[in-house]
This record gives C-alpha cells, structure tokens and sequence, in this order.
C-alpha cells in the first residue's frame, strides 16, 4: 500500500470544517491533501493555501493544483494519486485515491456532514473527473 494512502486514512473520522487541517479535530478536502502531505515531508511544513470560499472558484483550483502538484493522465491515476472532481459546473473537490476493498479505487476525501470518509471512487454523471495529480516526492521542497 502506498504510503500516500495508508497515511490518508489515519485522517478517516476527522470531522469536516472549512479550511481546518487539524487530524481528528477538523479538515476540508483541501486541507486533508495539505495534511499528507505535510506528513510525509511533500510540502514544507507551513504550506497552505487559503481564502478560498465554501464552493471555490473551480479554475482558481485547478491552478492551485497545477502549481503545486504533477499533472498525471487519468490512467496514470493509481493509489496515492490526488483527483479533482465536480458535481456540477466547476472543479471544487479534491481528494487522494485509494485501493477500494472490493477492486478498483477509492477516494479518500472529507465531505460535508460526514468528515474524512472513503468510498468507492465512482467517476460518473455525480462526480465527474477533472484531473489528477501526483504529490511531491518527498522533500522536494527543500530544493
């Protein structure tokens, strides 16, 4: 299992809480991609991003994710991958992907009214792939 993975699921049961990073207090989708990778030295440890709204401005997000993450092909898409998805026009939500107990993946992400949740990851009319990236290698930041 990747390290990426087994360290999202230690954030499983976090409640939700708009641009909160605290495991086990609270986080957003956001800020449990900004909490892994913080873990696991991707980022260094005061990166954030933040002034975003409830429902951000999806093109502003994916430059985010442009800017601080590798671009990878959906089929490149694998277990410790992060994935953008939307529900309706734009680009809002980000989670990490995982391997889904029953085969094919999962998505590791906090939602609203349920917290740090993981479940299959269904890319269909509901939630539609955006992108996928690549977190940094660790301790890339430092050079």
């Amino acid at each position: 299992m990747s390290a990426v993975v087994a360290c999202a699921r230690t954030w499983l049961g976090t409640p939700y809480h708009h641009q909160a990073r605290a495991k086990g207090v609270g986080v957003d989708c956001a800020g449990l991609v900004i909490g892994v990778a913080r873990e696991l030295d991707r980022v260094a440890p005061g990166f954030d991003i933040e002034g975003y709204a409830r429902q951000p401005d999806g093109w502003s997000f994916l430059a985010w994710s442009d800017q601080y993450m590798r671009r990878i092909a959906r089929a490149q898409m694998a277990p410790g991958s992060c994935v953008v998805v939307r529900f309706g026009r734009h680009p809002q939500h980000i989670g990490i992907v995982g391997d889904y107990l029953h085969g094919g993946l999962s998505i590791i992400h906090a939602m609203v009214g349920r917290g740090v949740v993981e479940t299959r990851l269904l890319l269909d009319n509901n939630m539609q792939f955006v992108a996928a990236y690549a977190l940094p290698e660790e301790g890339a930041w430092r050079s």
